[in-house]
């Protein structure tokens, strides 16, 4: 009965020790960054879109989860000025040819799977969703104790975003945008 108590004790001790080293760190959405680069023939755009929410997940110091609220109506052009198109490029980007914020507010990315692929580096699989489409998406992120930082593209297409895409329409020709987009998220928590 003795060696039973000891046994009990000890695994309290051991459940209490791996649960006190599980922690969610909530983003802070107003330090954290989304940048976009879209590529066209002729050129590109660059801007930011808003975190509205997001936590990271660790456990022993290490990445387990995670997953975030992208705001899409905070979507902003930023290589253009005010009066020289930018307004006219963000309400294109709202649209529903593009993002289609009146019906689809928010994006959403949900971590799968972390594998560590160095001491502060770790490759993630995430499931994606954009205007209410989900799909798989792979990225390296890199933290410190209180960042977290990733570059990745995304397909544009996967998600019925279609407008001036070469893939689908062959003979636009210098006004064809490419597929891909590129976001460079930093992350503040």
């Amino acid at each position: 009965m003795k060696n039973f108590k000891t046994i009990a004790i000890a695994l309290l001790v051991a459940v209490t020790t791996l649960t006190a080293t599980a922690q969610d760190k909530k983003i802070n959405a107003a330090k954290s960054t989304i940048t976009w680069v879209g590529k066209k023939v002729t050129g590109q755009h660059e801007g930011t879109v808003g975190i509205k929410d997001g936590v990271l997940s660790f456990k022993g110091g290490k990445v387990t989860g995670g997953n975030f609220t992208v705001d899409m109506n905070s979507i902003a052009v930023t290589d253009l000025k005010a009066g020289e198109g930018k307004e006219k490029l963000e309400g294109h980007l709202k649209a529903e040819d593009f993002f289609g914020t009146d019906k689809f507010a928010t994006s959403k990315l949900v971590f799968k799977s972390v594998k560590a692929k160095s001491a502060n580096v770790y490759t993630v699989t995430a499931d994606l969703t954009i205007k209410g489409i989900t799909k798989p998406v792979t990225f390296d992120l890199n933290t410190t104790k209180n960042t977290a930082t990733t570059k990745f593209n995304i397909d544009r297409t996967k998600y019925g975003i279609k407008y001036n895409s070469k893939s689908f329409f062959e003979t636009i020709g210098d006004k064809a945008i490419y597929d891909e987009f590129e976001l460079t998220v930093n992350l503040q928590f």
